[in-house]
């Protein structure tokens, strides 16, 4: 599933191709079992009435969710939100697991599982295909969706950019009571970090998964903190990392996959110390670690 490292690449491609560009039309597959599982809020028929002559604002990351804002058809003031301010609709993707999002030339024959295409006023098609169909279409303001329950009400802090301070996550983390790689996992404690990056940043912080949020030592929630934002940042910086399916905005692979120590490497030697990685499962998910480098 792409996670954080690689849904801020595709925000980063698709920002200029669609910031200020208008849906002039839109298509969605003709497959009803698949449209309604693609668009979860609102119903397809009105995600499809809704959509088209909308002008995108702005493309951002919201954890794993890529945020378009768009611009009221009305010329009246758009409702408040819970803050007071003003409150945009937004298109939302969530890429679930094998979801891609790209601009084309609409010349360009629609790869295999194209579920959706929105002709752009630039005169390029914004498509997304999705094989596995996990991902997911929303569409409306930020509390009519939390209210409807299709997007999280509650989603923690972002955990690059200095979005989050060492102090803050410091506080995060002792008032958890549970293994470091459940925390890391929960979106309400992390906005954006999955299974690979949780791997990760745990053997760089020399820390077992299975170790206790409450228990860590200053040393080591430092460690920690320090090792998530070198993990997340550098595989931004490597355009994330093509584990299954994932690509960019472009269509092209991350080369971060090749510089992970432990995801992945199950039984293979540990690229410090040599010994054997140990496979277990923990929040449900495959985890790896070194027991000799991770205490």
């Amino acid at each position: 599933m792409p996670e954080l490292p690689e849904v801020e690449t595709v925000v980063r491609d698709l920002r200029p191709q669609l910031t200020g560009r208008r849906i002039r039309s839109l298509q969605l597959t003709r497959d009803p079992s698949i449209r309604s599982r693609l668009v979860r809020y609102p119903s397809a028929a009105q995600f499809v009435r809704r959509l088209p002559g909308r002008t995108i604002t702005s493309v951002t990351r919201r954890g794993k969710y890529i945020v378009m804002s768009l611009q009221s058809l009305s010329r009246g003031p758009d409702t408040t939100g819970s803050n007071g301010a003003p409150e945009a609709e937004r298109l939302i993707v969530h890429l679930g697991m094998t979801g891609h999002l790209r601009v084309w030339e609409p010349e360009e024959a629609p790869v295999r599982h194209t579920h959706f295409r929105a002709l752009l006023d630039s005169g390029l098609e914004l498509r997304y295909d999705d094989q596995r169909q996990f991902g997911r279409l929303l569409l409306g303001k930020q509390d009519e969706l939390v209210a409807a329950r299709a997007f999280p009400a509650r989603l923690g802090p972002e955990p690059i950019h200095g979005d989050l301070t060492e102090g803050e996550f410091a506080k995060l983390i002792r008032s958890r009571r549970r293994p470091v790689k459940s925390a890391l996992l929960d979106q309400s404690f992390l906005a954006g970090v999955g299974n690979i990056y949780a791997d990760e940043a745990c053997f760089r912080a020399g820390i077992r998964p299975s170790r206790w949020t409450h228990r860590l030592t200053v040393r080591e929630r430092r460690a920690l903190y320090a090792a998530i934002q070198d993990v997340l940042e550098n595989s931004i910086a490597a355009r994330g990392s093509s584990i299954i399916s994932y690509v960019d905005g472009f269509g092209v692979r991350g080369t971060n996959q090749e510089k992970l120590l432990v995801y992945g490497r199950s039984g293979q030697p540990c690229l410090r110390c040599g010994t054997p990685l140990q496979g277990t499962r923990l929040a449900g998910r495959g985890t790896v670690y070194c027991r000799t480098c991770q205490r």
